[in-house]
């Protein structure tokens, strides 16, 4: 039975791949499947934009596609979800993405949840797939960091942006749980939780704890 989960950054910095990776941790325990992390070379250094996601579907899909046989499911590490439909038209295999993922677990932990984004033009773009997600009710507010995606390493500049938005999502807007907008900021999550008291998600953990759930439970096919 296959048994590896691969998680793909669309984005071509190895930095944010790495964080990833680190942030897979918990989950790399004696029984449990592989856990692989790789970066789509053909993407741009941060996906940033609605074009930089457009651009990234079709290597994205290649590359599912040619691991499909070796793989169980796939995490798609972007927090816009570039081209999760397409990708699960491109293989039968569970293909998850870590906004849809990250919200959904954000709504199981409290009330009204509010996302940390990386750039003001990353608002508009979350705004219209939390409102196609039906959840937009729960919705405490999305707020920038104003760090792009490469940006994100720099921890002097990155963690205090990032608790001090928090904490006004939290104060506020009325966020009982906030989810980190970009998978690059998977290394501040225990900061950030700290700093702030409330339930922190992490999007891509939450993605790789529902692929792990789907392989052990026998859901090992994509619904169509």
């Amino acid at each position: 039975m296959l048994d590896r989960v691969l998680v793909i950054n669309p984005n071509s910095t190895d930095g944010v791949t790495q964080a990833i990776d680190d942030a897979m941790t918990p989950f790399r325990i004696p029984g449990g499947p592989r856990i692989d992390c790789m970066t789509l070379r053909e993407g741009p250094p941060g996906v940033e934009s609605q074009s930089d996601a457009d651009a990234v579907i079709a290597p994205l899909c290649r590359a599912i596609r040619d691991a499909a046989p070796e793989t169980a499911a796939f995490v798609i590490a972007c927090f816009s979800d570039p081209g999760l439909f397409s990708a699960r038209e491109a293989t039968a295999r569970p293909v998850l993405g870590i906004a849809e993922c990250g919200i959904l677990t954000a709504l199981t932990l409290g009330h009204r949840f509010g996302v940390i984004s990386i750039l003001a033009g990353s608002v508009p773009r979350h705004l219209r797939y939390i409102a196609a997600m039906g959840v937009g009710q729960r919705l405490a507010g999305d707020l920038p960091i104003g760090l792009g995606v490469t940006e994100l390493g720099d921890a002097s500049s990155t963690l205090g942006r990032m608790i001090d938005v928090g904490c006004r999502l939290r104060d506020q807007h009325g966020a009982h749980v906030l989810v980190m907008g970009c998978a690059g900021m998977a290394r501040y999550r225990a900061e950030l939780e700290d700093a702030a008291q409330i339930p922190v998600v992490e999007p891509t953990q939450a993605a790789v704890a529902m692929a792990i759930g789907r392989i052990r439970l026998g859901w090992g096919q994509c619904l169509r």
